[in-house]
């Protein structure tokens, strides 16, 4: 009875919304908000909703429209819809932007459902809707003078989001001012000429100009993970031609106490699209003894801002030749994180695992889109990750080959592990399949493209 006394005063208050005619008299639908992203400022604004029917009869999704209203930030260079996580599936949620003018609010973010959400069924609730949006630039977005947002953690009505069925409200008080004059949709169909990374890695060292001009750091000094102390050694990172094909070579070394690891990291500006590479993992040392619990990766990672930060994004292949964190063999993990702390540790990611060997060439790909991560070997998908763990922010792409805090066998003698990498690819915003990525790739290397980035 409260949501229909509200939506009957708000649609007093601003002439343009219609009278509820009598066939939805009996609507009673109540917008629950809460936020992920509190912060006076954020890299992304985080409305969370749920929709509660009070009413006495089913209403389809698909009938529903929920307001978010905010200022836009200067400069207005415009805002994208993202959709992490939604009980009735991201693929049947849609979001939309619209202006407004002379009120608290100049732009509102709109949500909408596909007929595939299924109906909201009287006494019950839509689920969670975990979404999200950011400027096109990644610039900050001040949330204080924003018209829905609240610093509230938990779930609970909140009447400065409106719902609307048709051209009718049924919740909640809009922000005043001018009606809506347009609305514009941020959710493009993916441009097969849109921006893309490749590199063949037809470097001539480590410390070849090209690397640092082109993005790349080969990672020099100390720092995690690895064994405590352990170098990051630049120059153990070579670009060898094998079997006529010029690869980036990773070599880590150790003599049972002392360590010597490489890793190879691009910028942070990747996030939603289809990553791939051409990974030769290896299952013994190039020489000395074997045994020691060695992590051989491709990787992307958002760093870590304060423990248990909820903007940290990781999407890991980490293979172990000689087991480790309590595998006793040969296991590959692909893992996607929320986020974590070191002191105490404490984990929050999902993962899978395959206990074989992958000696030797594998493709590797993953896909972050529509809320979901999906990871394939060899063209085979082996694990499909979501909801919570969807990454939140853009990442860098890392390659690295580091030995476990622990996990070195006793002998003293030297010994080194490699891992090499063919090519890395990376499209914006589309979701390629494995055999649409070797045909990209194969494009490129036949143009005679070694190099390419307008990401």
């Amino acid at each position: 009875m409260r949501a229909l006394l509200a939506a009957s005063c708000a649609a007093l208050a601003v002439a343009a919304l219609a009278v509820a005619p009598n066939a939805f008299a009996a609507d009673a639908i109540t917008a629950q908000y809460r936020t992920s992203a509190s912060g006076a400022t954020t890299d992304q604004a985080e409305p969370w909703f749920k929709l509660v029917n009070s009413g006495s009869t089913s209403v389809p999704l698909s009938d529903l429209k929920i307001r978010y209203y905010f200022k836009s930030d200067t400069p207005d260079v415009g805002y994208r819809f993202a959709c992490s996580w939604a009980v009735r599936g991201c693929g049947n949620v849609t979001g939309q932007f619209g202006t407004l003018t002379g009120g608290p609010a100049d732009r509102y973010l709109e949500v909408g459902f596909t007929s595939g959400a299924g109906t909201l069924n009287a006494g019950a609730d839509s689920g969670d809707l975990q979404l999200r949006f950011y400027r096109t630039n990644w610039g900050p977005i001040t949330q204080t003078d924003d018209y829905s947002f609240r610093n509230q953690s938990s779930y609970s009505a909140w009447n400065n989001i409106t719902v609307h069925r048709g051209g009718t409200l049924l919740w909640g008080t809009p922000p005043g001012g001018s009606p809506p004059t347009t609305t514009t949709t941020t959710t493009t169909a993916p441009n097969p000429n849109g921006p893309k990374l490749f590199d063949d890695f037809a470097y001539n060292n480590s410390s070849d100009s090209r690397i640092g001009q082109r993005g790349w750091t080969v990672r020099s000094g100390g720092g995690g993970p690895g064994v405590p102390g352990a170098e990051w050694d630049a120059s153990r990172i070579t670009f060898p031609t094998v079997e006529g094909q010029k690869v980036m070579r990773l070599d880590s070394w150790n003599n049972g106490s002392a360590a010597k690891q490489t890793e190879l990291y691009h910028q942070r500006k990747f996030f939603e699209g289809t990553y791939a590479s051409r990974v030769k993992f290896s299952d013994a040392p190039v020489f000395g003894p074997d045994g020691d619990h060695v992590v051989q990766t491709f990787f992307t990672i958002t760093p870590l801002d304060a423990p248990m930060a909820p903007n940290y994004g990781e999407i890991d292949f980490e293979y172990l030749p000689n087991g480790g964190w309590g595998e006793p063999a040969n296991v590959m993990y692909e893992t996607t994180w929320e986020t974590y702390q070191n002191e105490p540790w404490v984990a929050d990611n999902i993962h899978n695992e395959q206990r074989q060997s992958y000696n030797g060439w594998h493709d590797l790909v993953f896909q972050v889109a529509n809320g979901r991560v999906k990871y394939y070997i060899d063209g085979n998908l082996v694990a499909d990750h979501g909801d919570k763990y969807y990454p939140e922010t853009p990442m860098s792409i890392n390659f690295n080959l580091w030995f476990i805090s622990g996990g070195l066998q006793g002998s003293s003698a030297e010994r080194a592990y490699q891992q090499e990498v063919d090519y890395v690819y990376f499209a914006k915003d589309q979701v390629l399949s494995p055999a649409q990525v070797k045909t990209a790739v194969q494009d490129y290397r036949n143009a005679g493209v070694t190099h390419t980035d307008n990401v």
